[in-house]
């Protein structure tokens, strides 16, 4: 996969968690959905240290953006 077409997936992946707001759902629901939830979290956050590991690994560091 091209590097512009994987920004661009992580990218959009950001925006549709950013639209995630789990205070909003119904305390039942959260607890129905808490095992899908968590693995999809689990998942991500695997992910996310595999990706900012290989940067490191490369002597880079993964930094916040300094807000302009």
């Amino acid at each position: 996969m091209r590097t512009n077409e994987v920004l661009a997936r992580l990218e959009a992946a950001v925006i549709a968690l950013g639209d995630v707001d789990v205070s909003a759902w119904p305390e039942d629901t959260l607890k129905e959905q808490l095992g899908e939830l968590s693995a999809a979290l689990v998942a991500l956050d695997a992910s996310l240290s595999r990706i900012a590991d290989g940067v490191r690994a490369r002597g880079l560091r993964v930094e916040e953006p300094v807000p302009a």
